[in-house]
């Protein structure tokens, strides 16, 4: 058989991954149906839930660098597997719990954790080595498995709650994970990269300028770029989990019938599912800070039209317009940091960076989301904030530079090394 008319092997890698993120954003972001139920059963405030959603966001933040390390010293295969068995350990837990302190080390903190060893930050860098060429297309397609997750998961979750109830839906996740997890971590994913991957080489980079091989994680974080991209994921974070977390009551809140303001939220995944598949054809062939300013800033102007939609028209003319977008941003960052520093690197920055800007945006997406509508009895005022950070996170992205140069700080550093 002719091996050239063969699939590269690369694509069955991003397919596998985009599934399993697929199943990991739609659990951590798709939270949402999870509110009202679990506020009944185990007698919590919104403002309690949120505080434990909050903290398991800053626990899937924390867990992604730790990932990260981990790739350096092991195999993906190995913290994939790792992360399979926290996360059904966990859910065994968290279905069990019957009270606060136990739903919070069980759903807020180790399943947290087990989601983030099996998070795009895990599966960029491989997906990653297997591309150059068409890097940022990859890297768009594995983000649609997230957008789709958000688009499946909160419908479907919202579905099966009503059906069987929030512990069983949770146990039938923990079956989904095995079936997708432990076949594709045992017989998909190969560190065997080829010499030529996807047609590195000159050819292969034409107009982006490879990282110095040497360069350290602490000169990179050195860089005005590496911070400007944290300030973009930290938008990022605050959006996306305050969507995830009180769209749906928000939109309840605002007199929406549960299942249009699960389709309301589900839509923009839908949506982005296909724009994703548009943009991935755009993302190596114009400047990818580009793309990211469209993003940030038609996202920003979107959770501003999210939360003053009034009909049924408005919220899925705004949730179609926000869906274009809502695919690009950690697709765009994971490539440009890619770009700027070096897949070496990429795991270990991008796990520092999702913690310390999405991470720590997602925490307090969640929690405003909760305290502000208790504490003001508006929306306006979680979803105004994630609007202006949207704005603010396109200036911010449309400034990074194409390449970095990091020779005379390297030379300084040698002359130290030299001296002592």
């Amino acid at each position: 058989m002719d091996n050239s008319k063969r699939p590269y092997y690369g694509w069955y890698i991003v397919l596998s991954a985009s599934v399993i993120v697929l199943l990991t954003m739609g659990m951590r972001m798709g939270i949402g149906p999870f509110m009202e139920p679990v506020m009944v059963d185990l007698e919590l405030s919104r403002t309690d839930l949120s505080i434990i959603v909050a903290i398991g966001m800053i626990v899937y933040g924390i867990g992604m660098p730790l990932a990260g390390m981990l790739l350096k010293t092991f195999s993906t295969r190995f913290v994939m597997l790792t992360g399979l068995t926290v996360v059904c350990l966990s859910i065994v837990w968290t279905v069990n719990s019957t009270g606060s302190v136990s739903f919070l080390l069980s759903f807020g903190i180790f399943l947290s954790l087990g989601l983030a060893f099996l998070s795009n930050i895990s599966l960029s860098p491989i997906v990653s080595k297997w591309f150059v060429r068409q890097r940022g297309k990859a890297l768009f397609y594995l983000t649609t498995g997230g957008m789709a997750g958000i688009a499946v998961m909160t419908p479907l979750e919202t579905w099966l709650i009503h059906l069987v109830g929030w512990q069983q839906t949770l146990l039938i996740f923990a079956g989904v994970f095995i079936c997708i997890v432990l076949p594709s971590a045992i017989f998909i994913i190969r560190e065997d990269v080829p010499k030529e991957a996807d047609g590195a080489g000159a050819a292969g980079n034409k107009g982006r300028q490879e990282a110095p091989s040497d360069i350290t994680w602490k000169d990179a974080v050195k860089t005005r770029a590496y911070w400007q991209i944290v300030l973009g994921l930290f938008a990022c974070g605050f959006g996306m989990n305050l969507l995830g977390s009180h769209g749906v009551p928000m939109l309840m809140d605002h007199h929406y019938e549960p299942m249009v303001a699960s389709f309301g939220v589900g839509m923009i995944g839908i949506v982005a599912i296909f724009s994703s598949l548009f943009l991935a054809q755009l993302a190596d062939r114009f400047p990818r800070k580009n793309i990211l300013f469209l993003v940030y800033f038609v996202r920003g102007l979107g959770f501003l039209g999210l939360v003053l939609a009034t009909t049924n028209w408005q919220l899925f003319f705004v949730a179609i317009t926000g869906g274009l977008v809502w695919a690009g941003s950690i697709a765009m960052s994971t490539a440009i940091l890619s770009d700027l520093y070096g897949v070496r690197l990429l795991g270990i920055l991008n796990g520092w960076a999702f913690f310390i800007g999405h991470q720590i945006g997602a925490a307090l997406g969640s929690f405003l989301g909760g305290w502000g509508y208790e504490m003001f009895g508006t929306h306006l005022f979680s979803f105004g904030i994630a609007g202006l950070l949207g704005i603010i996170a396109s200036f911010a992205s449309i400034t990074l530079p194409q390449h970095l140069s990091f020779s005379k700080q390297l030379e300084l550093d040698k002359q130290r090394a030299l001296t002592k």
